[in-house]
């Protein structure tokens, strides 16, 4: 949309939990199907503990995610008629499981990263953030990077900054074994915490498996 971004990330782009990711994506895609369905079995799947405004989002915009991630090239199992196959997961009242094979979020990764590729987008890649930067006020100008090939510091100067963090399995809290990713260790928490942030849900941890 014109604006001038830059993508720095921990190891390489696409290095993450979601390339080893098997089973597949839950969308409520069929007409027997409905986002209020979906919600309805994921919140009684979540033992009502759910955020139900976050769930509310994910049902609602799961349909035109699926159908943006069709039209950037996504393989998605096709039945013999050539309509989206949908299988039965975990905690379901009508199959609406989407895969691809038994690698669906290694195609996931390969069709965003080459959409990612052809876009106007600095990447620069090793280089984890250190440190966010405030101004006087409290709100997030930047961050600092750290290049993790010659352990040199940049600094990196912005309008607007967003903290992309994924799990902390690799953490090994309380010794559990995990498949995460290496990568997986939740470096933007403190980052975010120490810069004022609210942080959600960090009670709630997904050991893998």
């Amino acid at each position: 949309a014109g604006v001038k971004v830059l993508l720095a990330t921990k190891l390489r782009v696409g290095d993450s939990n979601t390339v080893m990711a098997e089973g597949g994506m839950q969308v409520a895609v069929k007409p027997e199907d409905s986002p209020v369905r979906h919600f309805l079995d994921t919140i009684k799947g979540g033992h009502f503990a759910n955020d139900r405004e976050l769930l509310k989002v994910l049902v609602e915009e799961g349909p035109a995610a699926t159908q943006w991630l069709l039209s950037l090239g996504v393989l998605f199992d096709r039945d013999d008629d050539g309509n989206l196959r949908v299988r039965s997961g975990g905690a379901t009242s009508t199959p609406r499981l989407l895969t691809c094979k038994d690698y669906t979020g290694l195609e996931l990764m390969r069709v965003l990263k080459d959409a990612l590729i052809n876009e106007d987008v600095q990447i620069v890649e090793f280089a984890p953030a250190v440190e966010l930067l405030s101004d006087e006020a409290g709100r997030c100008t930047g961050a600092i990077l750290k290049n993790l090939d010659n352990n040199r510091f940049m600094t990196v100067h912005a309008k607007a900054v967003i903290v992309a963090t994924g799990g902390s399995g690799r953490l090994h809290i309380q010794g559990f074994p995990t498949s995460n990713h290496f990568g997986a260790t939740g470096d933007a928490l403190p980052l975010a915490y120490r810069l004022g942030a609210e942080l959600a849900f960090i009670d709630t941890f997904q050991y893998h498996p």
